[in-house]
């Protein structure tokens, strides 16, 4: 059992400053704790914060080559611990092994690849004739992740962070601390100088909104619920610091009248269940069309019904619990809301899946005959459910893909890549993937309206911890 009851702040670990909070590491598969993590007050986020502070004068005069060699120890420490973090996440939100070490830990090391590959590229100075354009580190940047894929969270905004040339309070998710000791502790071995990295459990009340309306905080990026992430926008408005927000979804997956139905039905129906169906950019409402759309029906339901769940320790499991008890009480409330509805059950449903009687297990539920306006059609589930919607032709599809009060992602299904191009400009989302498009760690992501705002990875990952000063001679 581990007891996660320190912090890292200003270099070293650190108990908090006054009487804390534990709160139980609850493995998801069996529901017995695997272990406690303490969480910290705003005076622990002040600590951590002073350090970044005291920190910020000399890394942000670090040269382009100081960075580089930094995030080149810490990818090579994070490397060698790979199967430290893939058990870790494991544990604590009960990703399947396959998964753990197929995506949930390499996907860090990924984004530690491409910030380092972006910092090398990235041009901190344009010339405008005989004047100049500088840009410069924003100063305090304070992280807060979510528990989904914390390792591909942390990894974005730290490595981003460092490359810009800020210093950084993290705040990893309190239900999935475990990656994040780990995380620190490699911070740590690579050297990096004290007060550059710091990090705090704690949950958002507290912590969360302590960073958000601390005034030497100068950047805050959040990666949670579109709730959680006005919340920090409010509380950070005061100071009037920049605000990047990774929010929810409710992606379409618009397969058109010429696509090969079968293969775009079944591969939707995967990326909605990959992690349990905990991922924003799942495409969670698939559009097909009426004349082809009981043919859909059957497809998803037999690829659902075909899906693995159980024990995320066996190799052959492809899906494991939710990852938390709150989380799993909201999936059957909404398949219990689609009922009520009117949607028709053609996979799955609620409680758990025959033969499990113990765990956060949901069953891969699929929802067909199922209107636009319906609550499952509306708001994020973040479970193993998909809403199948019929339309009549192009436009309308186009339409019913757009309206949702989300932005994040969308998808394209058509055999001919220059109609779906075409299609891909109409749809109002921060990423389109086209056929399976696979997600490219150098292109900018992020949503609109309430999927938030500002943009992760690549050369658009690194400006949103920049600010832009004009020089002119």
């Amino acid at each position: 059992m581990k007891t996660l009851d320190r912090f890292y702040i200003d270099g070293q670990w650190v108990t908090p400053a006054a009487a804390a909070r534990s709160m139980p590491i609850v493995n998801p598969a069996t529901e017995e704790v695997a272990g406690h993590v303490t969480l910290g007050s705003a005076e622990d986020v002040n600590r951590a914060v002073a350090a970044a502070r005291a920190a910020f004068p000399a890394w942000s005069e670090t040269s382009r080559e100081e960075r580089l060699a930094l995030l080149e120890r810490i990818t090579a420490l994070y490397k060698a611990r790979l199967g430290d973090f893939a058990e870790a996440v494991r544990t604590e939100i009960g990703a399947p092994v396959s998964l753990c070490n197929t995506l949930q830990a390499p996907i860090g090391l990924a984004h530690l690849g491409a910030a380092t590959e972006t910092l090398r590229a990235f041009q901190f100075e344009t010339a405008h004739g005989n004047n100049y354009v500088r840009h410069e580190p924003i100063g305090v940047a304070a992280l807060i992740t979510a528990w989904n894929w914390p390792l591909s969270l942390i990894c974005a905004k730290v490595a981003a962070a460092l490359a810009a040339g800020c210093t950084i309070v993290l705040k990893p998710s309190e239900i999935a601390p475990l990656d994040a000791a780990l995380f620190a502790e490699v911070m740590h071995e690579a050297g990096t100088p004290a007060g550059v990295f710091n990090m705090v459990f704690g949950d958002g009340q507290e912590v969360g909104a302590r960073l958000a309306a601390h005034p030497d905080v100068d950047v805050i990026s959040i990666t949670g619920s579109t709730r959680a992430g006005i919340a920090v926008a409010q509380a950070a408005a005061a100071t009037v610091k920049r605000v990047h927000q990774e929010l929810g979804g409710k992606s379409p997956l618009l397969i058109l009248d010429d696509a090969d139905l079968q293969a775009a039905v079944a591969q939707g129906v995967g990326h909605v269940m990959l992690n349990s169906g905990q991922t924003c950019i799942a495409p969670t409402r698939m559009l097909v069309p009426r004349d082809r759309y009981d043919e859909a029906v059957r497809v998803a339901a037999a690829t659902a019904n075909a899906l693995q769940v159980g024990d995320p320790t066996e190799p052959g499991t492809r899906i494991g619990p939710i990852s938390n008890k709150a989380q799993y009480e909201k999936v059957q409330r909404m398949i219990g809301t689609g009922i009520e509805e009117g949607a028709r059950v053609v996979a799955g449903g609620p409680g758990r899946p025959d033969g499990l009687t113990r765990g956060f297990y949901a069953r891969p539920t699929i929802f067909a005959d199922v209107d636009n306006s319906m609550t499952i059609a509306r708001e994020e589930i973040f479970g193993p459910v998909l809403v199948m919607i019929p339309y009549d032709d192009e436009a309308q599809g186009i339409d019913i893909a757009n309206d949702t009060p989300y932005g994040l992602a969308a998808y394209v299904a058509s055999g001919d890549p220059a109609r779906a191009r075409r299609v891909a400009a109409r749809l109002r989302a921060g990423s389109v993937r086209i056929n399976g498009g696979q997600v490219d760690l150098s292109m900018p992501f992020g949503g609109y309206r309430a999927s938030g705002n500002g943009r992760e990875n690549g050369a658009h990952g690194l400006a949103e911890y920049l600010e832009v000063k004009a020089v002119t001679v």
